[in-house]
């Protein structure tokens, strides 16, 4: 018999800290399905951070690694990698909606889990959710729909930012 879920209070959430950081899923406090610190993710993780931070300014955006984004009041998940829009003030956590979250697939992640976070970002407002396979294509999430992404290079939406698969992956190293 599983075991009843266990509740915890958004604010117990906040003020606690997890290692690695855990998401906050309508009262319930959830681990990451991931490899992180694993080096092909970190690998790939650490490419679009450097990809995205060499137009950061020009853009008009701000690169975070593993921010907390709050999509909801009691959704609180945290994207491999966030763009935010540099015109809005630094937060500690993402209230606004972000210009783009990116996340890195990991052989743990499952398809449903994706989707679940896909619809709660876009509920949220943000335009471009982008899921990358470093064993295969790329993928938007839009519309409630998963779809390979039909281009490889893109301007993001409400941003000058480009997001070019190809550059990023001959940055990983």
């Amino acid at each position: 018999m599983a075991a009843a879920p266990v509740f915890v209070p958004v604010e117990e959430y906040l003020q606690s800290s997890y290692s690695p950081d855990a998401e906050y899923i309508d009262g319930q406090i959830v681990e990451r399905e991931s490899t992180m610190g694993e080096n092909e993710h970190s690998a790939w993780q650490e490419a679009i951070c450097a990809w995205f931070r060499a137009q950061a300014v020009s853009a008009g955006i701000r690169v975070r690694p593993e921010l907390r984004v709050q999509v909801d009041a009691y959704g609180f998940l945290i994207p491999d990698v966030t763009l935010l829009d540099r015109n809005l003030p630094a937060e500690p956590i993402a209230t606004h909606p972000p210009v783009a979250v990116i996340d890195v697939l990991s052989p743990a992640d499952q398809v449903g889990r994706v989707m679940k976070k896909g619809e709660r970002y876009e509920k949220m407002g943000i335009r471009t959710i982008l899921i990358v396979d470093p064993e295969g294509p790329a993928y938007r999430y839009r519309d409630v729909k998963l779809e390979p992404l039909a281009e490889r290079a893109f301007t993001l939406e409400g941003s000058l930012a480009l997001f070019d698969l190809d550059e990023i992956a001959k940055l990983v190293d």
